[in-house]
């Protein structure tokens, strides 16, 4: 049972000392005197019965209870904020709305997930998804067609001016249908012997597949297709001995049931990270705070 000790003033002035690392900020974005924030601070503290944060040279570092209680904070924070903007939504008779951009491995594995989520916590927005390569999809975030992208960290030219949050790594994977020859006698040298589905110049995986091939000494590929096109990919693989290069989460659903299979090549310098994206610049709405807290709801679930 929650203590009723603990007040609304509480949260909010831990997150907004965590937000702008420093007591002093975070009494003026407040509206308050230092000496006010630092003993509800202390008040908070002696309630839950831990430090939550440490002074230091650079302003305030949160502990190891301090990480945790956060997490939950922030949720708190988010959903109350969301909850007076629906109502006052309600009231206008309006209806919020958020734009994702989405590549295409987390398009498949992560939004139907993350789509429940947000559902749940923010009945009264609108959410519009638009999936795409990672070139467009930054593309349409600069040009504030879009509110957040989620997807693989790009190269670092196509990110600056883009914040980047890290919410787990994934791999390349090398996909056939069942039945495939090459996995009889699975060498990456032979895969330009079919059809290969590869990633175009525009995607976020173009290059990390070009670093493997080169490192397992697989030359020019005569015959191949480039589309990061999930529907295209699951439905020519299916149907051909075609072989499909592509993130792992736009085949995990595929490869959990059986449809296509792995081949068991070495992927490990594939590894990449995936985050969510954001325009520095741009204040963050109630809408895409909810939507992070959905997100990382979601991942926390993810198998390790």
């Amino acid at each position: 049972m929650i203590d009723r000790r603990i007040k609304f003033r509480h949260i909010q002035c831990f997150v907004e000392i965590v937000r702008q690392q420093s007591m002093k900020r975070a009494a003026e974005r407040l509206h308050l005197t230092q000496p006010a924030i630092s003993k509800t601070l202390k008040e908070l503290e002696e309630i839950i019965g831990a430090a939550l944060l440490v002074r230091n040279r650079a302003g305030v570092a949160l502990t190891r209870q301090g990480e945790v209680f956060l997490h939950f904070a922030e949720m708190s924070v988010a959903a109350l904020q969301q909850g007076l903007d629906g109502v006052e939504q309600l009231g206008r008779g309006d209806r919020a709305t958020l734009s994702v951009g989405a590549l295409p491995s987390v398009a498949a594995r992560l939004m139907p997930d993350v789509a429940r989520e947000f559902a749940e916590l923010a009945p009264e927005t609108t959410l519009r998804i638009t999936d795409g390569p990672h070139a467009y999809l930054i593309d349409q975030l600069r040009r504030g067609n879009l509110d957040l992208v989620i997807g693989r960290l790009g190269p670092p030219d196509t990110m600056k001016g883009i914040s980047f949050t890290q919410l787990y790594n994934e791999y390349v994977e090398f996909v056939v249908r069942c039945g495939h020859p090459l996995l009889d006698d699975p060498d990456m040298r032979r895969i330009g012997e079919w059809t290969v589905i590869f990633p175009p110049e525009a995607s976020a995986i173009r290059s990390l597949v070009e670093r493997v091939l080169i490192a397992h000494g697989v030359g020019d590929i005569p015959h191949r297709i480039e589309s990061v096109s999930g529907a295209f990919g699951r439905n020519f693989a299916r149907r051909s001995d075609a072989i499909w290069i592509i993130s792992a989460g736009v085949v995990a659903n595929e490869i959990a049931e059986g449809s296509l299979v792995r081949l068991p090549f070495d992927n490990a310098i594939t590894s990449g990270p995936v985050g969510l994206m954001a325009r520095p610049d741009g204040q963050s709405t109630p809408e895409e705070q909810v939507f992070r807290v959905a997100i990382n709801n979601v991942v926390a679930k993810l198998p390790a």
